[in-house]
């Protein structure tokens, strides 16, 4: 999101070692090593955007696949901070799994949850029954808080990214941003996608003594055998796993040409989720790969992220709001408020220390770009 053009104000994050790769390479003062449960979003707010990735677990394929049933699910803590912080536009992140057909009706629930965050479920209701009340509103009669909900299925190996990763992407816009919405096209095709040995061109073999980059070790004890084949290096890599020795398939291997295989070093599945090779990934071989994992791919992220930020930085045209801009020619948006026969900035006083989760940076005035608030 920063390479999109967004600046953080809160990085929130349950996960101690990714904290501390959080604090390595961002401002340990956004960092916040928490539960998300506990976490009260509007102290961070007003924001333009949220971004984030909700567990995953409950909907992948190599987990129990429990859905709402599990205790990992923290989509209701995603349409919760939608509610709480009432963001411009939100882009989320999950596994391909969240589309499968025994999940329709949950995922169908997700969105409207996301559509309307503010419609909340009842203390003694089950998500079924909150789901059917959800299903009764009309989206153009709904006075409250409300989004344009898009999400889609998108394999970062078309954009570039020298693996073969799907994940579901969804996005919101809020009710005011009355620019649409399109996803960006994809960069290549399955022809042209990009190769494991592309991406790590110019680096030295692990083993060697003029090896000095600090998280290119080599990790041995690889193998290889039926269904635990590793990645052909001439070739995209399979999808990066959140585990170590004993994922699936060998994802976190890759096979050369002379048919040997080793584990991808740090460096190696850094550089082949497209993070920039000076980006800090902290902890020992399997706490790193773990994060690498979890990861969403740079480039993907960055794509996407470039689009929401593009339509938050257009002007808006909506009858009950004016515009106006700040000394640094930065967007303020004021809503009319005829109880009192005058006009509020929304979310209140401006705050200089917080003013967004994640807000596009500031332009000059001279530009008259309406970029969102800073």
């Amino acid at each position: 999101m920063e390479k999109a053009g967004f600046s953080h104000v809160a990085l929130i994050e349950y996960n101690h070692q990714a904290c501390e790769s959080l604090r390595a390479n961002f401002s340990p003062d956004i960092v916040h090593e928490t539960d998300i449960r506990n976490v009260d979003f509007s102290r961070f707010g007003p924001v333009d955007a949220v971004a984030g990735g909700p567990p995953c677990q409950p909907f992948s394929l190599g987990g129990l696949a429990k859905a709402n049933n599990d205790a990992r699910d923290m989509f209701p803590q995603a349409a919760r901070s939608l509610k709480e912080l009432r963001p411009r536009g939100f882009v989320f992140e999950n596994v391909k799994g969240l589309l499968r057909p025994g999940f329709s009706e949950y995922f169908r629930y997700i969105v409207l949850r996301l559509t309307y965050p503010d419609f909340l479920q009842l203390e003694s209701e089950t998500w079924t029954d909150h789901l059917a009340r959800l299903e009764s509103l009309v989206y153009e009669k709904y006075t409250g808080l409300k989004y344009r909900v898009f999400h889609k299925l998108l394999n970062a190996a078309d954009y570039g990214v020298p693996q073969i990763r799907e994940r579901v992407f969804i996005v919101g816009l809020r009710d005011d941003v009355t620019e649409s919405w399109s996803w960006p096209p994809p960069d290549t095709d399955k022809k042209h996608w990009r190769s494991i040995a592309s991406a790590l061109h110019g680096l030295p073999d692990p083993h060697s003594e003029s090896n000095s980059i600090p998280d290119h070790i080599y990790m041995p004890g690889a193998k290889s055998y039926p269904g635990h084949t590793g990645s052909d290096i001439s070739g995209p890599s399979k999808t990066i796993k959140a585990g170590a020795h004993g994922v699936p398939g060998g994802e976190n291997t890759m096979r050369m040409p002379d048919g040997s295989v080793r584990y991808f070093t740090v460096h190696e599945a850094k550089l082949i989720q497209t993070f920039p090779s000076e980006y800090k990934v902290t902890g020992p071989w399997g706490e790193a790969m773990r994060q690498i994992g979890n990861a969403v791919p740079v480039t993907l992220a960055a794509k996407v992220g470039r689009r929401l930020f593009d339509v938050l930085s257009r002007k808006q045209t909506r009858d009950a709001e004016t515009f106006r801009y700040d000394n640094f020619g930065n967007l303020l948006l004021f809503e009319k408020e005829e109880k009192y026969g005058r006009t509020v900035r929304k979310g209140g006083e401006p705050n200089s220390k917080q003013i967004s989760a994640v807000t596009p940076k500031r332009h000059s005035r001279k530009t008259q770009n309406p970029g969102a608030k800073r």
